[in-house]
Protein backbone atom coordinates (compact mmCIF):
# COMPACT_ATOMS: atom_id res chain seq x y z
CA UNK A 1 0.00 0.00 0.00
CA UNK A 2 1.08 3.03 -1.38
CA UNK A 3 0.22 6.97 -0.21
CA UNK A 4 0.79 8.89 -3.64
CA UNK A 5 3.40 11.05 -1.90
CA UNK A 6 6.37 11.08 -4.16
CA UNK A 7 10.13 10.40 -2.14
CA UNK A 8 11.78 10.49 -5.27
CA UNK A 9 12.59 11.75 -9.03
CA UNK A 10 14.17 8.64 -10.24
CA UNK A 11 15.68 7.96 -13.66
CA UNK A 12 15.84 4.73 -15.87
CA UNK A 13 19.09 3.28 -16.21
CA UNK A 14 18.33 0.65 -19.01
CA UNK A 15 15.27 -1.45 -20.62
CA UNK A 16 16.35 -5.13 -21.59
CA UNK A 17 13.61 -6.33 -23.73
CA UNK A 18 12.89 -9.97 -22.79
CA UNK A 19 10.14 -10.42 -25.56
CA UNK A 20 7.30 -10.78 -23.33
CA UNK A 21 8.93 -8.94 -20.46
CA UNK A 22 10.81 -5.79 -19.93
CA UNK A 23 14.21 -6.09 -17.34
CA UNK A 24 13.98 -2.51 -15.82
CA UNK A 25 17.21 -1.29 -14.12
CA UNK A 26 16.53 2.23 -12.11
CA UNK A 27 18.24 4.57 -10.21
CA UNK A 28 16.62 6.11 -6.57
CA UNK A 29 19.56 5.80 -4.01
CA UNK A 30 16.96 6.63 -1.64
CA UNK A 31 14.07 4.49 -1.98
CA UNK A 32 16.49 1.64 -2.40
CA UNK A 33 18.35 2.31 1.23
CA UNK A 34 17.29 -0.65 3.05
CA UNK A 35 15.91 -2.06 0.12
CA UNK A 36 16.00 -6.11 -0.63
CA UNK A 37 14.93 -8.84 -2.97
CA UNK A 38 10.90 -8.88 -3.06
CA UNK A 39 10.52 -5.48 -1.76
CA UNK A 40 7.83 -3.00 -3.66
CA UNK A 41 8.70 0.31 -4.77
CA UNK A 42 6.14 2.09 -6.97
CA UNK A 43 7.32 3.26 -10.32
CA UNK A 44 5.25 6.35 -11.79
CA UNK A 45 2.29 4.64 -9.81
CA UNK A 46 2.97 1.15 -10.83
CA UNK A 47 3.55 -1.64 -8.04
CA UNK A 48 6.72 -3.18 -8.94
CA UNK A 49 8.53 -6.08 -7.23
CA UNK A 50 12.39 -5.50 -6.59
CA UNK A 51 14.70 -7.93 -8.31
CA UNK A 52 17.69 -6.73 -7.31
CA UNK A 53 19.74 -3.76 -5.61
CA UNK A 54 23.04 -2.55 -6.10
CA UNK A 55 24.70 1.16 -5.64
CA UNK A 56 21.54 3.36 -5.24
CA UNK A 57 19.85 1.53 -8.26
CA UNK A 58 17.61 -1.40 -8.37
CA UNK A 59 16.19 -3.90 -10.90
CA UNK A 60 12.42 -5.17 -11.73
CA UNK A 61 10.80 -7.34 -14.46
CA UNK A 62 7.62 -5.83 -15.70
CA UNK A 63 5.57 -8.27 -17.43
CA UNK A 64 3.75 -8.18 -20.75
CA UNK A 65 0.21 -7.04 -18.55
CA UNK A 66 1.84 -4.66 -17.04
CA UNK A 67 3.45 -2.90 -20.35
CA UNK A 68 0.12 -2.72 -22.14
CA UNK A 69 -2.26 -1.41 -19.25
CA UNK A 70 0.82 1.06 -18.40
CA UNK A 71 2.69 3.59 -19.69
CA UNK A 72 6.13 2.33 -18.16
CA UNK A 73 6.46 0.54 -22.09
CA UNK A 74 7.10 4.15 -23.13
CA UNK A 75 10.06 4.71 -20.86
CA UNK A 76 13.55 3.99 -22.29
CA UNK A 77 17.03 4.76 -21.02
CA UNK A 78 16.94 8.32 -19.19
CA UNK A 79 13.50 8.36 -18.48
CA UNK A 80 12.62 9.92 -15.50
CA UNK A 81 9.94 8.56 -13.19
CA UNK A 82 8.25 8.63 -9.64
CA UNK A 83 9.49 7.10 -7.08
CA UNK A 84 8.07 6.12 -3.82
CA UNK A 85 8.37 2.48 -1.08
CA UNK A 86 5.07 1.22 0.38
CA UNK A 87 3.32 3.14 3.42
CA UNK A 88 4.98 2.06 6.68
CA UNK A 89 2.27 0.76 9.46
CA UNK A 90 1.80 3.51 11.82
CA UNK A 91 3.11 5.87 9.61
CA UNK A 92 1.46 9.22 8.59
CA UNK A 93 -1.29 8.89 5.80
CA UNK A 94 0.05 11.81 4.02
CA UNK A 95 -1.94 11.30 0.71
CA UNK A 96 -4.24 9.06 0.40
CA UNK A 97 -4.78 5.08 -0.03
CA UNK A 98 -2.88 3.59 -3.03
CA UNK A 99 -2.41 0.61 -4.14
CA UNK A 100 0.33 0.60 -6.93
CA UNK A 101 -2.42 -0.86 -9.60
CA UNK A 102 -3.09 1.12 -12.49
CA UNK A 103 -6.45 1.23 -13.81
CA UNK A 104 -5.78 3.05 -17.12
CA UNK A 105 -3.85 5.87 -19.13
CA UNK A 106 -4.84 9.21 -19.57
CA UNK A 107 -3.29 11.30 -22.06
CA UNK A 108 -2.37 15.02 -20.59
CA UNK A 109 -4.04 17.57 -22.81
CA UNK A 110 -3.49 21.11 -21.91
CA UNK A 111 -1.53 22.91 -19.41
CA UNK A 112 -2.66 26.21 -18.13
CA UNK A 113 -0.05 28.43 -16.06
CA UNK A 114 -1.13 30.40 -12.90
CA UNK A 115 0.90 32.74 -10.61
CA UNK A 116 2.27 30.01 -8.21
CA UNK A 117 0.53 26.77 -9.51
CA UNK A 118 -0.52 25.20 -13.03
CA UNK A 119 -3.89 23.64 -14.21
CA UNK A 120 -3.57 20.24 -15.96
CA UNK A 121 -6.53 19.34 -17.91
CA UNK A 122 -5.86 15.23 -18.69
CA UNK A 123 -8.65 12.92 -20.91
CA UNK A 124 -10.37 10.26 -19.13
CA UNK A 125 -11.02 7.01 -20.05
CA UNK A 126 -14.84 6.69 -20.54
CA UNK A 127 -14.75 3.24 -18.06
CA UNK A 128 -12.95 5.68 -15.41
CA UNK A 129 -15.06 8.24 -15.53
CA UNK A 130 -17.90 7.35 -12.58
CA UNK A 131 -14.95 6.97 -9.85
CA UNK A 132 -13.76 10.52 -10.57
CA UNK A 133 -15.34 13.61 -8.52
CA UNK A 134 -14.88 16.86 -7.43
CA UNK A 135 -12.57 17.10 -4.71
CA UNK A 136 -12.29 13.57 -5.32
CA UNK A 137 -8.44 12.26 -4.59
CA UNK A 138 -6.61 10.40 -8.07
CA UNK A 139 -3.47 9.06 -8.33
CA UNK A 140 -1.69 10.02 -11.66
CA UNK A 141 1.78 8.76 -12.43
CA UNK A 142 2.09 7.42 -8.85
CA UNK A 143 1.00 10.81 -7.41
CA UNK A 144 -1.89 11.49 -5.01
CA UNK A 145 -3.95 14.82 -6.07
CA UNK A 146 -7.30 16.24 -5.63
CA UNK A 147 -9.26 16.31 -8.65
CA UNK A 148 -10.25 19.95 -9.30
CA UNK A 149 -13.23 19.66 -11.85
CA UNK A 150 -14.74 15.76 -13.44
CA UNK A 151 -16.09 15.89 -16.91
CA UNK A 152 -17.73 13.25 -18.52
CA UNK A 153 -14.21 12.25 -20.50
CA UNK A 154 -11.75 14.28 -18.68
CA UNK A 155 -10.51 15.82 -15.58
CA UNK A 156 -8.57 18.90 -14.31
CA UNK A 157 -5.90 19.15 -11.12
CA UNK A 158 -3.82 21.95 -9.53
CA UNK A 159 -0.12 21.66 -9.15
CA UNK A 160 1.57 23.17 -7.01
CA UNK A 161 5.58 24.26 -7.21
CA UNK A 162 6.38 21.49 -4.88
CA UNK A 163 4.78 19.16 -7.12
CA UNK A 164 6.28 20.47 -10.27
CA UNK A 165 9.65 20.44 -8.88
CA UNK A 166 9.76 17.13 -7.72
CA UNK A 167 8.01 14.78 -9.33
CA UNK A 168 7.91 14.09 -13.82
CA UNK A 169 4.29 16.16 -13.72
CA UNK A 170 6.44 19.19 -13.95
CA UNK A 171 8.18 17.26 -17.15
CA UNK A 172 5.04 16.22 -18.48
CA UNK A 173 3.67 17.82 -21.29
CA UNK A 174 0.38 18.14 -23.88
CA UNK A 175 -0.09 14.41 -25.82
CA UNK A 176 1.93 13.21 -22.92
CA UNK A 177 0.46 9.42 -21.47
CA UNK A 178 0.49 9.13 -17.42
CA UNK A 179 -0.78 6.04 -15.28
CA UNK A 180 -3.97 6.63 -13.22
CA UNK A 181 -5.69 4.56 -10.08
CA UNK A 182 -9.01 5.89 -8.97
CA UNK A 183 -9.72 6.06 -5.51
CA UNK A 184 -10.27 1.85 -4.42
CA UNK A 185 -12.71 3.15 -2.29
CA UNK A 186 -14.82 4.10 -4.76
CA UNK A 187 -14.92 0.71 -6.51
CA UNK A 188 -15.16 -0.88 -3.47
CA UNK A 189 -18.59 1.04 -2.79
CA UNK A 190 -19.70 0.27 -6.65
CA UNK A 191 -19.49 -3.44 -5.88
CA UNK A 192 -21.23 -3.44 -2.63
CA UNK A 193 -23.97 -1.87 -4.31
CA UNK A 194 -24.38 -4.35 -6.69
CA UNK A 195 -22.83 -2.19 -9.89
CA UNK A 196 -20.43 -3.35 -12.68
CA UNK A 197 -17.04 -2.53 -11.51
CA UNK A 198 -14.27 -2.14 -14.14
CA UNK A 199 -12.12 -4.85 -15.56
CA UNK A 200 -9.12 -6.14 -13.06
CA UNK A 201 -6.33 -3.60 -12.44
CA UNK A 202 -2.54 -4.31 -13.17
CA UNK A 203 -1.23 -5.73 -10.34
Amino acid sequence: MFTGIVEELGEVVAVENLGDSSRFQLRGPVVTDGAKHGDSIAVNGVCLTVVDTSDGTFTADVMAETLSRSSLGALTAGSRVNLERPMALGGRLGGHLVQGHVDGTGTIIERTPAEHWEIVKIALPAELSRYVVDKGSITVDGVSLTVVEAGDDYFTISLIPTTLALTTLGLKKAGDPVNLEVDVLAKYVERLLGGRGIEEPVA
